[in-house]
């Protein structure tokens, strides 16, 4: 993997779509002009019915040291003519979020800043037993956005989400495993193996019954679930092709073919 600071780049093999931040010298900080590249990506992904599951992860031996910190000052200045860089990350982030496909964060090393948030968005977070992270907000007299101070709450809990943000300090794999940041911890050798198998689980079940099911626990954990959209869903489940191929899958002990 060439060392040259670089855009995110994205790869598709077969039903799995990768993006790797890719800029190592920087441990992948995100500059402002990968913001638009990163939402082209994920409607990329969007439009292409054959991708199933992304994993997103970085290049080297960090996954993410955030957003440029160069960049949110020089934003905020115009910020009345402008979107802030808060809300212009924050709409990247929220965007990952909301992909239909699941998402895993294949988090091959520290995770700093904004990007913890960036991989609290995806579905799934395998790690390094190496792996650190911290929030940095309260240490920058930054107070945070709130979609992101939403999904710290929702996804960890009110104790977990203060001590990190309250605190701003760094905490290791095992504790990112403890709190319920990482889905799993792995050793490095392994952590490939991890990401694949959890990534042919997703790519293997049925799609549109996972995009209906995975909007509703992103709307239920915001609060705000859309009842009869959910409801409509579930009855349309009931006679699609979908159910119809896992029926005789199950009944000809065979893996489905969605």
């Amino acid at each position: 993997m060439s060392e040259a600071a670089s855009a995110p780049v994205l790869e598709i093999k077969g039903p799995r779509a990768t993006i790797r931040l890719n800029r190592p010298k920087h441990l992948n900080r995100l500059q402002s002009e990968d913001l638009g590249e990163l939402m082209k990506l994920f409607d990329r992904i969007e439009a292409d019915p054959a991708i199933r599951v992304l994993v997103l992860t970085g290049t080297g031996r960090a996954f993410s040291a955030g957003y440029d910190l160069n960049s949110v000052a020089d934003r905020a200045i115009s910020e009345k003519e402008q979107p802030s860089a808060g809300s212009a990350f924050e709409v990247v982030v929220n965007r990952l979020e909301d992909l239909g496909v699941p998402t895993i964060c294949r988090l091959n090393g520290g995770v700093y800043g904004g990007s913890t948030d960036l991989a609290l968005a995806c579905d799934f977070r395998i790690g390094v037993d190496t792996a650190e992270m911290f929030m940095p907000a309260a240490r920058l007299g930054l107070h945070y956005y709130k979609s992101g101070i939403k999904r710290y709450v929702s996804r960890l809990g009110v104790d977990n989400a203060k001590m990190l943000f309250l605190t701003a300090q760094k905490i290791t794999a095992p504790e990112m495993l403890r709190i319920g940041y990482l889905t799993a911890m792995v050793p490095v050798a392994m952590l490939d193996e991890e990401v694949d198998r959890l990534a042919t689980i997703l790519a293997g079940n049925a799609p549109l019954a996972m995009r209906g099911m995975k909007r509703a626990i992103n709307e239920f954990a915001r609060g705000k679930l859309d009842d009869e959209a959910a409801d409509l869903r579930h009855r349309e489940s009931m006679r699609s092709a979908e159910i119809k191929e896992g029926i005789e899958a199950f009944a000809e002990k065979r893996p489905p073919r969605f």
